[in-house]
């Protein structure tokens, strides 16, 4: 998670904040043969190499706006393949902790298969996140979508794993070196001003301009 800058005297009058937290898909998904991917609410038209499945849903009545140490913020958490083109994205308040919104992020990940026959792949060969989805929760859920991940274990978490019996959960530090690619996604998305600072009052209009520079990422080699 990275906190931007605040800012007094923004365009709603207050001063605002963006910080974003982002899972990685070890592998790309393949985007062969596809023209386009459908989602509840939303459906973007793209060109064969640019799949993005972005969630939608109606806005919140909160408009993504939370007190935090920064003051109002907000936050949005994100999914991107091996190549870090964005996959999901959801819009939250910016106390909202990031392990809270692992299963919505996944849910909007849609891949069409090759040739477009078949429902869209939802499942990733594997995904790494930091230790902010370390929660006991967050891993019984991807156990229960069967998704392999590397996640490593907070201090508090290895100390009370230490003082009783059992094996301890793997980790392989190569893997998860490979995370960068998340890091450097979000590093590119916060070139644009009005993403890395938020001008815009309503959620929807702050999340077009997400689903706008996703799409400009993806044909980026």
């Amino acid at each position: 998670m990275r906190d931007a800058g605040s800012r007094p005297g923004q365009l709603f009058g207050f001063t605002s904040t963006t910080s974003a937290t982002t899972l990685a898909l070890l592998r790309p998904l393949s985007t062969r043969g596809a023209t386009a991917y459908r989602a509840p609410h939303t459906t973007l038209r793209c060109p064969p190499y640019t799949i993005l499945n972005i969630q939608g849903g109606p806005a919140p009545p909160d408009e993504g706006l939370g007190r935090s140490r920064g003051g109002l913020t907000t936050k949005f958490h994100r999914a991107c393949d091996g190549k870090g083109r964005p996959l999901s994205v959801v819009i939250t308040p910016g106390q909202r902790h990031d392990s809270t919104q692992l299963g919505p992020v996944l849910s909007g990940i849609r891949v069409p298969r090759p040739g477009g026959r078949g429902r869209p792949r939802t499942r990733p060969d594997r995904l790494i996140a930091d230790n902010g989805y370390s929660d006991p929760r967050c891993r019984h859920l991807l156990r229960q979508r069967q998704i392999p991940h590397t996640i490593p274990e907070r201090r508090d978490q290895r100390a009370r794993r230490a003082a009783r019996s059992g094996r301890p959960l793997a980790f392989d530090p190569a893997t998860y070196a490979r995370r960068n690619v998340v890091e450097r996604c979000i590093n590119r998305l916060k070139q644009w001003r009005g993403l890395a600072t938020r001008y815009e009052k309503r959620a929807a209009n702050y999340r077009a301009m997400l689903v706008i520079a996703s799409i400009v990422l993806w044909p980026e080699p």
